[in-house]
């Protein structure tokens, strides 16, 4: 059993949930392996088609564990370079999970905790929610999670807000693109049940392929994602998900898997 996280199954929803809400469900080194070997497990699952990831308690991830950190100052710079490759490979894990992610954000969600949501599909916030890229105020950098926040808000923001370690409100992540939806904490759990609903009305298989679809195209020159991006609408158009999609379509029905 998980020591640090939950898992909960109901049907094709996969919860998860940080719980360590003691300590506003920081990050260590327990949870940094739970997380990774879930989401690598999950990617695996043919019959999950979406995932909550949220945190117990009144903050969804407050950053790095006290304890864990304290540790690390006993580390030489290999055994930190070591840990610090164990906590990218976690975040690679969620990232490349093929299951599309929603994050429940409430409270606050600072250094490693932004990172989390950097690596997700989509985030739904409460409106009073903290942000920050804290890292600079401890002397530290954000340098783990910087590939996937710079790819997610863009260099011009990270550069603001790496070097400020400033806090920020959810008006402010959602304008860069940090977060997707914004609502009051009493509709928090609403607004992400809308989104699993959205999630569950696509086919299976076409929500996973339009999922990489997006992590990928932007990496690939335009002259081979013209074949690539081709392929990808052929393969979905002949599948037999995609005849259904398109049948159900013409007919006026709802597709098999609805």
């Amino acid at each position: 059993m998980p020591e640090t996280i939950t898992v909960k199954r109901e049907q094709a929803l996969v919860r998860i949930a940080l719980n360590r809400p003691h300590v506003r469900n920081a990050i260590d080194a327990v949870m940094i392996a739970e997380l990774a070997d879930i989401f690598e497990q999950a990617g695996h699952d043919k019959s999950a088609r979406a995932i909550v990831l949220q945190g117990e308690g009144a903050v969804f991830c407050g950053g790095a564990d006290v304890n864990y950190m304290r540790a690390g100052l006993e580390l030489g710079e290999q055994e930190n370079y070591r840990d610090a490759l164990r906590l990218s490979d976690m975040f690679a894990a969620i990232d490349a999970c093929a299951v599309p992610v929603v994050a429940r954000v409430q409270g606050a969600a600072l250094g490693g905790g932004v990172g989390l949501l950097a690596v997700v599909d989509i985030v739904v916030a409460a409106q009073d929610t903290v942000f920050g890229f804290t890292e600079g105020k401890l002397g530290i950098v954000p340098a783990v999670i910087s590939p996937f926040v710079v790819r997610k808000i863009g260099a011009s923001q990270a550069r603001a807000l790496f070097t400020t370690a400033e806090r920020f409100d959810a008006e402010r992540a959602l304008r860069i693109g940090l977060i997707h939806e914004v609502t009051t904490p009493q509709r928090l759990d609403e607004y992400v049940e809308g989104k699993i609903k959205e999630l569950m009305s696509c086919g299976p298989l076409a929500a996973r392929v339009a999922k990489d679809i997006a992590r990928n195209v932007g990496g690939i020159p335009l002259a081979e994602a013209r074949a690539w991006t081709a392929r990808r609408i052929a393969e979905r158009r002949a599948s037999e998900e995609g005849q259904e999609g398109l049948r159900a379509f013409l007919e006026k029905r709802k597709p098999a898997w609805q």
